[in-house]
């Protein structure tokens, strides 16, 4: 059986010149790096920001196993799909990180014959951007540190700094660490710690600026820490927000490459989806509206992660509506919510896939809480059974759902052609009828109680003291009007990673409560999540390699 690496190496790419024109661009608006990939100038943003934009699809998805239900392959072989049957589509998706590329999920580049190219590049250092991210957030650490070792003019606390620094490698190790020992001359001593660059408020900025204005307003309006008095301090009063912008100058461009099959990809930005909005830019999904007559888009993890961030979150700051949804399900993952183990879900089993069905039914509910028309996509596997997707789709069409099996990974665009069908005529029947799950001017606790109760089905919300502590500061100093972006794990509609299926009756408990004012939302930690992740016993990194050529080996 082929690799996705050597499904990926057979294919002829053209030149990114090539790409971009089908979607009006000339060589002039455009930043190469190498034949292959690019950036959108700025003066090509200007010039299309009057240009009506086209319809979006977003792919989101049923509760998730640990190696994830093939979203981004649907999304890229959806919009390979649309192409062939003779609309001008394009993908938008998120940049991988490097924590899960050497982790357990291997790659986001999407697999098989709905990839996007090249690879090798996409997956590992790309254009820079997350490199660019991770510095910005590290010299704004470095310049609050220096700040308070001499004058310290705003008094700020050390022991209140609310800025981490980040890396984009899951390091466990680097959660809680000690630093600025060895004397006086070396800083404040302090406990401290580590984020993924992921999950950095940097990265969620980058993300949801739609310019460059917006960028530097937005980091100027980042929330670092707190004064003596407990007095919130923010960057634009140490004036940093230029110098961090000038970081990010080229990283905040749309990234434009190519799937296997030719069709116009952009691929721009990174956050999670279970830590934070879990959404590829506003700047390349606009770009990519304002170009092609469809986007395919995609959320993090499970509709309730990604999907409702999507639309709480991204649509309303980006000021764009989506027209469909398409919720991908697989047999193996409702096998495991049907109570089969990970490594058993490729027996066959229609009993578990039965029992696991209440999973996907709330989704399809949480579908409906928004507005959204939908479309389940059936993600076929080579191990499951006519009989278990049979299950699989007469429920969904018992559930008044449209849905179709594709075969994307397989096939590429071909192995999803009724799908594009449906979602042709689901979109161009009529408007888009988004509405959002809550008003923002709500009550703090109100808006977590409102996604976790109607989201993932929880009975009652628990705060701990530290984030009953973090209520008051929030309510106090005017931040209780932002958004919530609900730190969760993706394991399971709870906060408990051991309650899958469609758990009830059962308690979210919120540890603490991030304030994330530049990137416009607050962030409520719920459960035993970590916005540092640790690697898995037998990392991806075991089987990467590089070959005497230069060709590396092992990525998937």
């Amino acid at each position: 059986m082929q690799s996705d690496l050597d499904i990926s190496r057979e294919i002829e790419l053209k030149h990114i010149n090539e790409i971009a024109a089908k979607l009006g661009l000339s060589p002039d608006d455009l930043d190469l790096y190498g034949n292959y990939k690019a950036k959108v100038r700025y003066t090509a943003l200007k010039r299309i920001e009057d240009n009506p934009m086209g319809k979006l699809i977003l792919v989101s998805a049923i509760t998730p196993t640990p190696a994830g239900e093939g979203k981004t392959t649907v999304s890229i072989g959806l919009a390979q799909a649309l192409n062939r049957i003779g609309k001008r589509a394009t993908v938008a998706i998120r940049e991988p990180s490097l924590g899960p590329v050497f982790g357990i999920k291997g790659g986001a580049a999407g697999g098989g014959w709905s990839q996007v190219l090249p690879m090798e590049d996409i997956n590992l250092h790309f254009t820079g951007d997350f490199h660019a991210i991770t510095s910005a957030n590290n010299t704004l650490a470095a310049l609050l540190d220096n700040h308070i070792y001499f004058d310290n003019e705003l008094n700020i606390d050390p022991r209140r700094l609310t800025w981490k620094r980040v890396l984009d490698v899951n390091d466990r190790m680097l959660r809680d660490i000690v630093i600025g020992l060895g004397g006086s001359k070396q800083g404040f001593p302090r406990e401290d710690g580590f984020d993924i660059t992921p999950a950095s408020e940097i990265m969620a900025i980058l993300c949801l600026s739609n310019n460059m204005d917006e960028l530097k307003e937005r980091i100027g309006n980042i929330t670092i820490g707190f004064t003596y008095e407990g007095v919130p301090v923010k960057v634009s009063q140490l004036g940093y927000e230029g110098a961090l912008a000038a970081l990010l100058k080229d990283a905040l461009k749309p990234n434009i490459v190519q799937t296997i099959e030719n069709t116009p990809a952009f691929v721009h930005g990174g956050p999670f989806a279970n830590i934070a909005q879990g959404a590829n830019s506003i700047l390349a999904t606009k770009t990519a509206l304002r170009l092609s007559e469809y986007v395919v888009t995609e959320a993090g993890f499970g509709f309730d992660l990604g999907a409702e961030k999507f639309f709480d979150l991204v649509c309303k700051y980006g000021k764009f509506c989506t027209d469909a949804v398409v919720l991908v399900a697989t047999v193996r993952a409702l096998k495991m919510h049907g109570g089969v183990k990970y490594k058993d879900v490729s027996q066959p089993n229609p009993k578990a896939v039965e029992a696991g069905l209440p999973n996907l039914a709330k989704h399809l509910e949480n579908i409906h809480k928004f507005g959204m028309k939908s479309i389940v996509a059936i993600n076929r596997f080579p191990t499951d059974t006519d009989e278990e997707l049979k299950i699989v789709k007469e429920f969904a069409k018992s559930q008044a759902f449209d849905v179709s099996i594709v075969e994307f990974h397989s096939k590429g665009g071909k192995g999803g052609l009724e799908l594009a069908e449906h979602v042709i005529k689901l979109v161009d029947k009529e408007a888009c009828q988004l509405h959002s799950l809550y008003d923002w001017n709500q009550p703090v606790e109100d808006k977590i109680f409102r996604v976790a109760s109607e989201v993932y089905g929880a009975q009652k919300v628990d705060y701990t003291s530290e984030a009953k502590a973090d209520l008051k500061k929030i309510n106090k100093y005017g931040y209780d009007k932002l958004p919530v972006c609900i730190a969760k794990t993706q394991k399971s509609l709870s906060d408990n990673p051991e309650l899958l299926g469609r758990p009830k009756d059962f308690l979210v408990t919120v540890r603490e409560i991030l304030i994330s004012s530049g990137a416009g939302f607050l962030v409520p930690i719920t459960g035993d999540i970590m916005r540092m992740p640790g690697l898995p016993k037998h990392p991806s990194a075991e089987v990467i390699d590089v070959e005497h050529d230069g060709n590396i080996s092992g990525l998937f």
